[in-house]
């Protein structure tokens, strides 16, 4: 075999050995979409405290921050309005909003959702409150609506740190608003169930007494 022929086959052989090393490798692992859209945390989230607690001590006082910030009282000596006036105002505000924020989405860790022995006022005939396992096994039901529940009060959290960034005390008053629907809505949803049958009773006897004696002076009762 000349020298030529020698490099051909040399050539050849590294070549096919290269191929057969290729293919021998295992693929790289696709990331699937859920992995790659998936934020790793850095490190466990362990709760402290039950729900109870949590809205206690964190979301509660934070909340006020915002529902004291605007304010009308009228007394025999006069209105008194409260408005955020000083940049220490605003700072407050956005502390509250920022808490708000950040501390709802603790609630997506599961915890206890009162103190041991803690049983809420849930018992007698007309329990006023809902018991801790009432509440567990309805968001086991549809932890979807318990999650709504949070991503609506944390969108008020964001809301009000627009309004700090721009100072708008108009704006400000219509967010207590949203901040008060948010907060009432969960309550009656999960800790206060017979409370929600009863606004709902008092409202529909409303609207059909509105509906029937003051619509029929203003001749738009239903027929």
């Amino acid at each position: 075999m000349n020298r030529n022929h020698c490099l051909l086959a040399l050539a050849t052989g590294l070549f096919a050995l290269t191929a057969a090393f290729s293919t021998s490798q295992p693929p790289a692992p696709a990331q699937s979409a859920a992995a790659s859209s998936h934020t790793e945390l850095w490190g466990d989230l362990k709760p402290l405290v039950s729900v109870k607690e949590l809205m206690r001590d964190m979301l509660d006082p934070a909340s006020d921050y915002i529902f004291d910030s605007v304010s009308t009282v009228t007394t025999k000596r006069g209105t008194v309005e409260t408005f955020p006036k000083t940049d220490k105002d605003w700072e407050k505000i956005r502390i509250g909003a920022v808490t708000l924020a950040e501390g709802v989405y603790l609630l997506k860790i599961p915890r206890p959702f009162a103190p041991p022995g803690d049983n809420n006022n849930s018992s007698g005939p007309e329990p006023l409150e809902a018991s801790p396992a009432e509440i567990k096994a309805k968001l086991e039901r549809d932890p979807v609506l318990w999650n709504a529940k949070i991503e609506a009060l944390r969108n008020v959290g964001l809301e009000v740190l627009e309004i700090v960034k721009k100072k708008d005390v108009n704006e400000l008053w219509d967010a207590a608003e949203n901040l008060d629907e948010a907060c009432e809505t969960c309550h009656l949803e999960y800790w206060y169930p017979g409370q929600k049958a009863l606004l709902m009773k008092a409202d529909k006897q409303l609207r059909d007494l509105y509906g029937s004696e003051k619509g029929k002076k203003l001749g738009m009762a239903p027929k």
